[in-house]
């Protein structure tokens, strides 16, 4: 029985024939109306709002963010600890999020790859399945998206005031196409998604995903927060003045915060490619720990008041869902497509697979099934994200979806043959970020950086020297001593690096193609 006929029948019987129909459509099977009906899911996601400025994960910066609605959701719902993305750069975790699959599975390894429209997508299962769909805000998977009943999409990466964001009556490729909506684009996307709820028919679920721009570089932010902290002297990460490998044995630079402190002096001197608020800035005239300083305060500062539009806007998203009585039969979740450094290692920006980068926060709300105010320690992938949509609809899983739903782990029932190692790959290869992969389990973590391009780049960069890294997350949970070479884990390597050749076989990803990355596998054993 269709969710139509249902309701049509339903207000001509009245109340004792709603009770009667309910129970004769109960002994049919599941009702599509009612109490059991499947739940609306409202996916609320930012970029890059790493764990550290959520304020629900602790740190240095938890007394100073704004997050008063994150604590809401997490105090009515559960947070993630260990939740973790396949390939931390914007474009494949939304790949990956979308598909259920890793990036060699559904062929979006880095930042210059499109998700092909006839690729199998969560939001095509759930359209075919009854749903409303919609996604609005950031897209940046290239083409048109496919799936949706409605999108509403910035171009690329979007700017943050005035946005231009295109429909399927607007739609072109690339930047051209679309429409100006006037505001900051936090704002603007919150209130078409609120308009987008009012307006479907209530008749049948939604899956309605709300992508923020926010808190990408160029981290700006509303007027109305611009004097949010002034002067204040916010903490400092441990690691901030760390200015290179020889003191920590990491193999690569890595992206400095003094690279965000040149691009900012570039921007100050005239048109760049990124429109970064507080300008003009610059270190000129003072020692390397004093422009570290002062280029952790701003970036921070603008980060942090970028979130703070998130946050407010969160709240304007639940306050609808109460007020519209839709919240009791809706899933709620916020989260990142993935993590950020924040001065953390001295770096700036994501892609490695050390923890602030690695780790994306998550938390999830649904009065009906999940308990308040939960932790939960189990490791969760965004490979499984649209298998617990999936499962909260109803809906048979798809072969393709290489995740696993997690429904029974917010309930407190975690199986027992659930995942204790995870499988991380970062395709794109520049000498200062290599291409590597490697695994993290509940207390270790080992990486090769094979440092190559492959065919999956779209630039060729210079190769580097392959290297491993090791880190104990218990002893060294900030990473700052690779023990690769400590004898004392000699035993403990050795198992891992078994593990690592059985998680890429596991996953598909065994370079078969790739005979170079074989050979350095080989080569660098021991």
């Amino acid at each position: 029985m269709s969710n139509i006929s249902f309701f049509k029948i339903a207000r001509s019987l009245g109340i004792l024939g709603i009770v009667g129909l309910l129970f004769c459509v109960s002994c049919k099977g599941k009702p599509e109306a009612g109490p059991s009906s499947p739940p609306n899911i409202l996916f609320i996601m930012s970029d890059d709002h790493t764990s550290q400025a959520w304020g629900i994960y602790g740190g240095p910066l938890k007394d100073y963010v704004r997050n008063e609605n994150i604590k809401r959701l997490a105090s009515e719902g559960a947070v993630l600890n260990n939740t973790f993305c396949t390939n931390s750069i914007c474009v494949p975790s939304r790949g990956t999020i979308l598909t259920g699959q890793y990036s060699h599975m559904n062929g979006v390894y880095t930042l210059t790859d499109a998700l092909e429209p006839d690729s199998l997508n969560i939001a095509k299962v759930f359209q075919e399945n009854g749903y409303h769909t919609a996604i609005i805000g950031k897209w940046h998977l290239k083409k048109q998206p496919s799936g949706f009943d409605y999108f509403n999409v910035l171009p690329g990466q979007g700017v943050y005031h005035d946005p231009i964001l295109k429909t399927k009556e607007n739609w072109q490729d690339s930047q051209e196409g679309g429409a100006k909506y006037q505001g900051f684009s936090t704002d603007v996307i919150t209130d078409l998604s609120i308009q987008w709820m009012d307006t479907i028919s209530k008749e049948k679920p939604f899956l309605l995903m709300t992508h923020f721009k926010a808190t990408h570089e160029p981290f700006d932010y509303p007027e109305r927060f611009k004097d949010l902290y002034g002067d204040e002297d916010i903490p400092e990460p441990q690691s901030l003045y760390d200015f290179g490998p020889e003191t920590t044995g990491r193999s690569f630079e890595g992206q400095s915060l003094d690279n965000l402190a040149l691009r900012w002096e570039s921007a100050s001197k005239g048109p760049w490619w990124c429109d970064y608020p507080e300008l003009p800035f610059t270190v000129e005239g003072i020692d390397s720990i004093a422009a570290r300083k002062k280029t952790y305060q701003k970036l921070v500062k603008d980060f942090m008041r970028s979130g703070a539009a998130v946050d407010e806007n969160i709240g304007k998203l639940l306050d609808y869902l109460e007020q519209s009585g839709l919240a009791e039969n809706t899933v709620v979740i916020y989260t990142a497509d993935q993590g950020y450094f924040l001065g953390e290692h001295g770096f700036f920006d994501k892609r490695l697979i050390y923890e602030e980068s690695l780790r994306m926060p998550f938390v999830i709300r649904y009065p009906k099934e999940i308990k308040g105010g939960q932790r939960i320690d189990d490791i969760v992938l965004n490979i499984d994200f649209a298998s617990l949509f999936a499962d909260y609809a109803g809906i048979d899983l798809p072969e393709s979806f290489q995740g696993q739903s997690f429904r029974n782990n917010l309930k407190g029932e975690t199986p027992k043959d659930w995942r204790k190692t995870m499988y991380y790959r970062y395709w794109t290869h520049e000498p200062i970020r290599p291409a590597h992969f490697g695994i993290r389990n509940e207390r270790y973590k080992l990486a090769l950086f094979y440092g190559r391009s492959l065919d999956v780049n779209l630039y060729q960069n210079e190769n580097t020297e392959p290297a491993w890294e090791f880190y104990d997350l218990e002893k060294d949970p900030h990473e700052n001593h690779n023990a690769f070479n400590d004898p004392q884990y000699a035993e403990v390597i050795a198992e891992m690096r078994q593990e690592l050749l059985e998680q890429r076989e596991n996953v598909g990803d065994t370079d078969a193609d790739h005979p170079e990355v074989l050979e350095i596998l080989n080569s660098h054993w021991n």
